[in-house]
């Protein structure tokens, strides 16, 4: 099958050839004529399975020009500002012959730039949920008109915390609309959402998380201690040829800047890091140099993971083992995309075993282990978090000193040093009067 065989106009057909695109993959088949049916969908599919165009295609054929309203006929929701900016620029690439208005709206920057462009007009909105919601309660991005609503990575969106703002937004949308979910896995907090704002949403399943991708080779190093990965990852980029293209993902921001330091040393201006931290034009700025080639490399952290679309990646480095095995799944589908070969490498010490234990038994699948090069420097250097620390149990009670101690005896207060002394009247007098004055006898 090709997308020629899809029931698409010529504008897209025509997008689509320049593009290169020839044949959908199963998720964009199975999807498809469902969506143009016009009823609601639950697409289960991990990531780089082309889930984007799955949605987009069908959207984007449905839609129909109205000169009569300036309000978004489609919404898509995405969990980060990458994604954002990659959706957009997609629908963009599809609608080059078509006359449709696409807007991104995402936190962390100005609001008023995205004001103006949105009540300026639209027909397609691509936001993260709560600058959206921040659009609608202003008033400036109005709903009424939306038919199609897509919510993308619906599982990270609420492990970003962003539920209560999902649910706000669909309470405002119109009722009559269709309803798109695209999730990797099927988690308890994404079925009351179906059950709650879908219409007997139909199931579309292609490659469900855990399902290792075939055009991915995946291989394991196993070693000692986080210095000795350093020294096994600059030896892989110096000597591997064939990696153009390397994300690196790390655990922390700290461990990716700490990583992006020591490569710099050894390959100064190749290579780039990405994390929450950084501001958004500089997030936005290295990705654009790596998918321009300026960069060879990128470290990343997993929050990230997903918003990073980026064509021909030649490998992919988890430098540790995420704790989460859907992680490793998010991680290594960065590569391996639109059907051409990819390669996945772990680094993993005797510490991280149990999570590389957990991600082969979801994938099913043992992950082969490759021998370390000879020439490698294994380094007996541990850093803090490496070094063993023995922890001695605090004693809850506070015993006192007894050098301190005087035991039962101690010196009387002030007040109770006081001595009674008996004064007589005559004494008394002769203070006050300055003579001596006897008392009168009682007749």
């Amino acid at each position: 099958m090709t997308f020629k065989d899809f029931n698409l106009n010529t504008p897209l057909l025509n997008v689509l050839d320049e593009l290169g695109y020839v044949q959908p993959t199963t998720i964009q088949q199975k999807a498809f004529s469902v969506i143009m049916s016009g009823r609601d969908v639950c697409g289960i599919a991990q990531t780089g399975t082309g889930k984007t165009l799955a949605y987009l295609l069908p959207c984007l054929r449905m839609w129909k020009f109205s000169k009569n309203s300036s309000n978004p006929e489609i919404l898509i929701i995405v969990p980060t500002r990458e994604l954002v900016k990659q959706v957009e620029e997609e629908v963009e690439r599809l609608t080059k012959y078509m006359n449709v208005v696409t807007v991104g709206v995402y936190g962390g920057v100005n609001m008023k730039p995205q004001i103006v462009a949105v009540e300026n007009g639209c027909d397609v909105v691509v936001a993260t949920p709560g600058r959206l919601l921040d659009l609608v309660l202003h008033g400036s991005l109005k709903l009424k008109a939306i038919k199609r609503m897509v919510i993308d990575e619906v599982d990270e969106l609420f492990n970003l915390g962003f539920r209560t703002q999902i649910n706000k937004v669909l309470d405002l949308m119109p009722p009559k609309r269709q309803n798109l979910m695209f999730s990797a896995t099927i988690t308890e907090e994404v079925k009351v959402l179906m059950n709650t704002h879908f219409n007997v949403p139909e199931m579309v399943e292609a490659a469900p998380t855990g399902t290792p991708l075939e055009n991915i080779n995946q291989r394991l190093f196993e070693v000692p201690n986080f210095n000795t990965k350093v020294n096994l990852l600059k030896l892989l980029l110096a000597e591997g040829e064939d990696m153009s293209k390397v994300l690196v993902f790390v655990g922390t921001k700290k461990q990716a800047d700490v990583l992006h330091e020591q490569l710099e040393e050894v390959f100064p201006g190749e290579g780039g890091v990405i994390h929450s931290n950084k501001a958004q034009n500089y997030r936005f700025n290295t990705i654009n140099n790596f998918s321009d080639g300026t960069y060879r490399f990128i470290i990343a952290t997993d929050l990230v993971a997903r918003g990073i679309d980026i064509s021909e990646v030649s490998h992919v480095i988890n430098f540790d083992v995420p704790d989460e095995p859907e992680a490793y799944m998010h991680r290594i589908g960065r590569t391996g995309r639109a059907d051409k070969k990819g390669v996945s490498t772990m680094f993993a010490t005797e510490k991280e075993g149990v999570y590389k234990e957990a991600i082969e038994q979801l994938m099913n699948y043992q992950i082969p282990v490759a021998g370390l090069p000879e020439h490698l420097e294994i380094s007996d250097v541990l850093t803090d978090d490496e070094i063993p620390q023995v922890r001695m149990r605090e004693s809850l009670i506070e015993l006192p000193d007894i050098r301190e101690s005087k035991g039962a005896f101690h010196e009387k207060s002030e007040k109770n040093k006081k001595v009674n002394v008996k004064i007589s009247y005559k004494d008394k007098m002769k203070a006050k009067y300055g003579k001596p004055k006897k008392r009168k006898k009682k007749r």
